[in-house]
C-alpha cells in the first residue's frame, strides 16, 4: 500500500485552471454576434436546399464574392430580432437569388456596396424590412451600386418593400436598378428611396450624397399601412431618372398608423401610366444643371 500526496494537483486545483482558462478564452472572444453562415472571397458559389433559423446576427453573408446562386432557400426568424438580416451582399458580383423563403427582424436582402449584377426573382420576404439597397456611403465613404433587377416578388407585413437607402455626405452612385412585379400586402411603404437615411438618434447634415440615377419600378401593387412611396433626395445630388409605370397601391387602415400621401423631395423623372394613388410630388423631367457623371468615372 503505498500513502501520502503523489505532488499532482488536486481535483478542486484543475477545476480552478480550467475556469481561469475558459474565461481568458471567453474574454478573446470577438463581441459581435455571429453571422450564420458566410463566404468571403469565394467563386461559383451554390447554397440550395437548406434552412436556417434564429441566427443570432445575419443569418447569410456574401462578401468579395463572384458567381453565386442561391436558390430554394428558407430563412426564418422573428421580427422583432434586431439585425437579422436575410441575405447579405457586398462587394459582389453575378449574383442570382431565386425561389427562397425569407423571414427575419431585418432586411430580407441587403445589397451594399460593391455589388453589380444581382438578380433576384420568385423571393416571399415578410416579415422583415423588405428588399434593400443600403445603406450606403457611411462615414464618408464612397459606395457604388449598379445593374440590380428585383422581380416577381411578394411582401408580407414588411416595413418597406423595396428601398434604396443612404447616409449623408458619402460619395459614389447607385444606377441601373430594377423593381418589376412586386406584391405588397399591408406593407408600411412599398416604394422608398431614402438619401438622409439615419439609424441612430440624430445624424449631422451633410452636403455630399450618393448619387441615385436611373430607377424602374413597374407593376407596384398591393396595400400599404403608412405611405405608398417615400422619395427622400439630396438637395446636392437629386434623384434622377426614375420611372413609374403600373403602380397600384390602395391603404389599409391599422391600429395606431397613420396613413400618409406619396412624398417626394429633389425626386426627378416620368410617370409612365397613370398611378394609384396619383404621384403629383414626382418632378417630370431631369434636375436642373444634372450633370450626373458615368458609372465608370465614378466608381
Amino acid at each position: 500500500m503505498v500513502g501520502g500526496n503523489s505532488g499532482g494537483p488536486t481535483q478542486t486545483q484543475m477545476t480552478m485552471r480550467m475556469t481561469t482558462r475558459y474565461n481568458e478564452e471567453l474574454e478573446r472572444m470577438p463581441r459581435v454576434k455571429p453571422t450564420a453562415l458566410r463566404f468571403y472571397g469565394s467563386s461559383n458559389v451554390v447554397v440550395a436546399g437548406i434552412k436556417i433559423v434564429n441566427s443570432s446576427q445575419c443569418h447569410l453573408k456574401f462578401d468579395n464574392c463572384q458567381g453565386v446562386l442561391v436558390h430554394d432557400l428558407t430563412i426564418s426568424s422573428p421580427e422583432n430580432s434586431l439585425n437579422t438580416d436575410g441575405i447579405h451582399l457586398q462587394n459582389s458580383k453575378d449574383v442570382s437569388i431565386h425561389h427562397t423563403n425569407l423571414a427575419c427582424g431585418d432586411d430580407c436582402i441587403s445589397i451594399q456596396t460593391g455589388c453589380s449584377n444581382i438578380y433576384i426573382h420568385n423571393v416571399n420576404c415578410g416579415p422583415g424590412h423588405g428588399i434593400s439597397i443600403g445603406g450606403l456611403g457611411r462615414d464618408n465613404t464612397k459606395a457604388c451600386v449598379s445593374n440590380v433587377t428585383v422581380r416577381d416578388v411578394n411582401m408580407f407585413r414588411t416595413m418597406t418593400g423595396v428601398r434604396i437607402k443612404t447616409w449623408q455626405g458619402g460619395i459614389g452612385l447607385v444606377q441601373d436598378i430594377r423593381f418589376s412585379n412586386i406584391q405588397v400586402s399591408e406593407v408600411q411603404t412599398p416604394i422608398m428611396i431614402d438619401q438622409f437615411y439615419c439609424d441612430k438618434r440624430t445624424c449631422t447634415n451633410q452636403t455630399s450624397a450618393v448619387a441615385v440615377s436611373g430607377v424602374q419600378y413597374e407593376n407596384i401593387r398591393g396595400t400599404f399601412t403608412i405611405k405608398p412611396l417615400h422619395f427622400a433626395c439630396s438637395d446636392s445630388s437629386p434623384c434622377s431618372g426614375i420611372t413609374l409605370t403600373g403602380v397600384q397601391l390602395k391603404p389599409v387602415q391599422i391600429a395606431h398608423y397613420h396613413l400618409n400621401n406619396p412624398f417626394c423631395w429633389q425626386a426627378f423623372g416620368e410617370l409612365f401610366t397613370p398611378t394609384i394613388p396619383p404621384i403629383a410630388c414626382l418632378q417630370i423631367g431631369k434636375p436642373a444643371g444634372n450633370n450626373l457623371q458615368s458609372y465608370h468615372d465614378i466608381c
